[in-house]
């Protein structure tokens, strides 16, 4: 990010306040500040020339001084089966992200990536054999976005933050995208379309609550004993279930939104009708949506119950308020499925690995 000796502001990911502290450092009004947040994000724009009630003299004195994207599009992989894209991004330092669109009747979500690597080590999922590199910045994330909706010609719909990391280990920064993108000056995505996924970072979702954000909550389960969480997930043996699930209910007695467990379903592991009594338990009184995500495969240790099996799980929850839903993971062909986004690092090179 340098032109000649001067390094220039990147001012993706930076808010309202940010920009206008910005204007006022180039000697210009703050509400040139709040003009450059309506370009960036609201009009996507994607160089300084498109400002069109900006003065010429003004746009060649920021773009001097300042810059607009983050990110550099390396890949984009496209499913045979359904209308799913990878993208990989390369990051400002050499290091790759991996983000995901999906595109399902008149929703078109995005899945969006919160850190290089992961620190939690799910033993089901790719991006835990990484290892933890480093949290995304707000600018990163929302930069995912942006870069999406020009090269796909089109405006996202829906917002998961459920890519590569855990999101709640880069709680400012994630919670500082969403609002950007959440902001009617911003890009101006509803709240209510933002979901932020979670593998239980228990103080987090404490802290989620008395914030007062509105955005949806996730929470992937995957079990219904901490033998087994524990077994699939270690952060279980920080945050066992039962811390877990008062804290969901903290959430759901003070939030309006239900909230989504996520629940991979491992054949043999913990696709059991008792494992499906057992969730009902769990859940009973906690106003929530269960996706049921039959596994998607990273290196043959694992596998997805059958059919049968699967319906069998389904049978117990059926009386249950809550609502359920199979979510049959797309873009398995190019490994941008839940749980298979991965990203090779080493020697200042990052690409993208296929692990299926």
């Amino acid at each position: 990010m340098h032109t000649g000796a001067m390094e220039r502001t990147c001012l993706i990911g930076k808010d309202r306040a940010e920009l206008e502290a910005f204007a006022l450092s180039l000697g210009l009004e703050a509400y040139r500040g709040r003009q450059l947040f309506h370009w960036i994000y609201r009009k996507r724009a994607t160089s300084f020339e498109e400002m069109t009630n900006l003065k010429k003299s003004l746009r060649e004195q920021l773009a001097e001084k300042a810059e607009l994207h983050l990110l550099r599009l390396d890949q984009v992989q496209e499913s045979r089966a359904e209308p799913t894209r990878k993208f990989l991004f390369r990051l400002p330092d050499g290091l790759a992200v991996e983000t995901v669109y999906m595109e399902d009747a008149d929703r078109r979500t995005i899945c969006i990536s919160s850190q290089v690597g992961c620190a939690l080590g799910c033993d089901f999922c790719a991006t835990g054999r990484m290892g933890f590199v480093r949290n995304l910045t707000a600018g990163e994330m929302v930069d995912q976005i942006l870069w999406v909706e020009r090269f796909l010609a089109t405006e996202i719909t829906n917002v998961v933050v459920m890519g590569m990391g855990e999101p709640f280990l880069n709680y400012d920064e994630v919670l500082k995208a969403a609002e950007i993108i959440a902001d009617p000056e911003g890009i101006a995505i509803g709240k209510r379309r933002i979901t932020i996924s979670t593998s239980g970072i228990v103080p987090a979702i404490y802290r989620f609550v008395n914030e007062k954000r509105r955005f949806k909550l996730a929470v992937s389960l995957n079990a219904t004993t901490d033998e087994v969480r524990s077994q699939l997930m270690p952060i279980n043996r920080k945050y066992p279930l039962e811390k877990l699930l008062e804290a969901v209910r903290y959430y759901a007695a003070h939030n309006h939104n239900r909230i989504t467990f996520e629940y991979i379903l491992i054949r043999g592991v913990n696709d059991t009708p008792e494992d499906a009594r057992r969730l009902k338990k769990l859940l009973r009184g906690i106003p929530c949506k269960i996706n049921l995500i039959p596994y998607n495969p990273i290196d043959g240790r694992y596998h997805a119950p059958d059919e049968e099996d699967l319906q069998r799980f389904i049978r117990p929850l059926l009386s249950m308020p809550a609502a359920i839903t199979i979510r049959r993971s797309k873009g398995q062909d190019i490994s941008a499925a839940c749980g298979q986004l991965y990203t090779e690092v080493g020697k200042g090179k990052a690409k993208a690995a296929i692990l299926v």
